[in-house]
């Protein structure tokens, strides 16, 4: 099977690509240097050229306070590369896996959201990723959409990598305690997606849609912390002697986020068989990799 990975060098196509070769596919995988996905000529191009079995769009823009202020740039990244990469793939008979976040949400209801939940963005981020979503469902009939939370993982720039590196420069820490998600592990989000993948390959009783991925179970920013570091002391010894918890208000953001970004997974249960291990359970396998690999530069990571 060959798979075309945009974003690739981002921290769920990286797992994809790794991934994909050690189970044995044929993975093309490229980034923001060889593709715009904002560019539709360009994209058409790339996915005629390909030929691949399954295009899985891991782009986007995601520095969400940032957009409020390059709002053109997101919509053109958010909204426009998937729409054009779901016309790429309508015209080359491709199905597509794009991966969506649980900003689309508003973030105010009680309980998890479930993938039928109306979308109620709150800032440009956000907004740009709903139409993103919107535009492939309306463009591409062999689509899934995976919407995720909290993405963490041993590649790229993230709030477990950030703590680790705060924890080690300061005695004390500051995290809010009124934000709910689901931590969610980047090897395993391209666990399910490749899982998908080889139920699309056999094109047998293949339900198409928007699904949600993330860690089970859930927990608070502070929450995530405390067990980032309680975990991590097994390996390192940190500065930091305490974390606080504080709530939004302490830390105001041009952009709003939901307060409750709690994510319902039984619909990929059901569909796929795929049953997302527990956060916690994810984040001690991540950091276990993380301490234990040999390629890992300490000054490096530290600026991440």
């Amino acid at each position: 099977m060959k798979i075309l990975v945009t974003g690739s060098k981002g921290q769920v196509g990286w797992e994809l690509r790794n991934k994909g070769v050690d189970q044995g596919l044929t993975i093309t995988g490229v980034d923001i240097e060889e593709i715009d996905i904002a560019d539709k000529r360009a994209v058409e191009e790339l996915v005629g050229d390909v030929a691949a079995d399954l295009v899985v769009n891991a782009a986007a823009y995601t520095a969400v306070d940032a957009a409020e202020e390059n709002a053109e740039l997101a919509f053109q990244v958010n909204r426009d590369g998937p729409a054009n990469l779901a016309t790429a793939c309508r015209q080359g008979k491709t199905p597509l896996v794009h991966i969506s976040t649980d900003y689309v949400y508003g973030g105010d209801q009680e309980g998890a959201y479930g993938e039928d939940d109306p979308m109620a963005p709150l800032g440009v981020y956000a907004q740009s990723k709903a139409d993103g979503d919107q535009a492939v469902a309306t463009l591409l009939a062999e689509h899934v959409i995976l919407r995720t939370a909290w993405v963490y993982g041993v590649h790229g720039h993230n709030f477990v990598k950030t703590m680790l590196r705060l924890g080690q420069e300061r005695e004390q820490l500051s995290v809010v305690d009124d934000q709910t998600g689901c931590p969610t592990d980047a090897a395993d989000l391209a666990d399910a997606i490749l899982a998908i993948a080889h139920q699309i390959r056999q094109r047998e009783n293949m339900q198409w849609g928007v699904y949600h991925f993330c860690g089970r179970g859930q927990t608070t920013w502070y929450g995530f912390a405390t067990e980032i570091f309680r975990l991590a002391s097994q390996y390192e010894t940190f500065k930091v002697k305490s974390v606080e918890p504080v709530p939004t208000s302490a830390y105001p953001t041009p952009a709003k986020r939901p307060a409750n970004s709690v994510l319902d997974c039984s619909k990929i249960k059901r569909s796929f068989n795929i049953v997302p291990r527990t956060w916690e359970e994810s984040l001690a396998d991540m950091l276990e990799r993380y301490y234990h690999n040999p390629k890992r530069s300490i000054k490096e990571e530290r600026r991440s």
